[in-house]
């Protein structure tokens, strides 16, 4: 499996935007978690976020957050989502991109939480809840684990502070499109428009988008701003978590194929 870097390059190449699918690990268990990263993998998605559920979910909106209460619930803990990993890792094309609060890293130690994520088949990890002036011993043990770390820029977010986050972040940048938690939105707010153009303006590393976006016309229209990736979390959680386990599966795998169809340019026929 290419790193993310390495993905991102190859899209940039073949003027690609990436789809990058978040679901919550353990919910309604990890079976389907396992069965949906595969049914994703193989309907268009670039990278797969995945997330860990956590009790105090700061940066979730409600529906990932009843998500996380439900895996919690039944059970689930960080060594069991990447026991899961583990296993499904070797199946997957798209780099796997894990979503965790920093409490788990500390329990852990940051090394061995880098070790044992690098050794599950992580390629990418996002901390929502670590500021970048305490990033940088995860920052700089991370390469040693072949893992990038993903920071984040908020919309209100200084020309000087986005500098220091594009300097720092691995990967990619992941632009958050709201103030707030995540959770869907009607519309993407045109000063994200603004603001990917003024990263722009700092940096040549790939720029994700995601927090609110919630269907395949917001995905054609963050492409269209020029996004490198286009991220979507609670659409895809709440599909899953909805009705059997068989349809939420093939709920999600619609949605995959729809999103992925609004964001891959039509090629010109003769």
């Amino acid at each position: 499996m290419t790193s993310i870097s390495q993905h991102f390059q190859s899209l940039r190449a073949s003027k690609q935007c990436a789809l990058i699918p978040f679901v919550t690990a353990g919910d309604p268990d990890l079976e389907t978690t396992k069965e949906a990263l595969r049914i994703l993998d193989r309907n268009g998605a670039n990278f797969l976020e995945l997330g860990v559920p956590y009790s105090d979910p700061l940066a979730d909106g409600p529906v990932i957050q009843a998500a996380a209460t439900r895996a919690l619930q039944n059970g689930t803990k960080l060594e069991h989502v990447l026991e899961m990993l583990e296993a499904v890792s070797p199946e997957l094309k798209a780099p796997v991109i894990l979503f965790t609060y920093y409490n788990p890293i500390l329990n852990l130690g940051v090394k061995s939480f880098l070790a044992r994520i690098a050794n599950a088949g992580a390629k990418g990890l996002v901390v929502p809840d670590l500021p970048l002036e305490e990033a940088e011993e995860l920052i700089n043990n991370a390469a040693e684990f072949g893992i990038e770390v993903i920071l984040l820029v908020a919309p209100t977010s200084s020309k000087e502070r986005i500098e220091a986050i594009a300097k720092y972040s691995q990967g990619f940048i992941y632009l958050v499109s709201v103030t707030g938690v995540t959770g869907m939105r009607t519309q993407i707010q045109d000063r994200v428009k603004n603001l990917l153009t003024d990263m722009r303006s700092v940096t040549d590393k790939p720029i994700g988008i995601g927090f609110g976006i919630s269907g395949a016309d917001q995905a054609h229209q963050v492409m269209d701003w020029g996004a490198d990736a286009v991220i979507v979390g609670s659409a895809f959680v709440k599909r899953l978590a909805t009705g059997s386990r068989e349809e939420g599966l093939q709920a999600i795998e619609q949605f995959c194929q729809e999103l992925k169809a609004a964001i891959t340019p039509a090629v010109a026929t003769v």
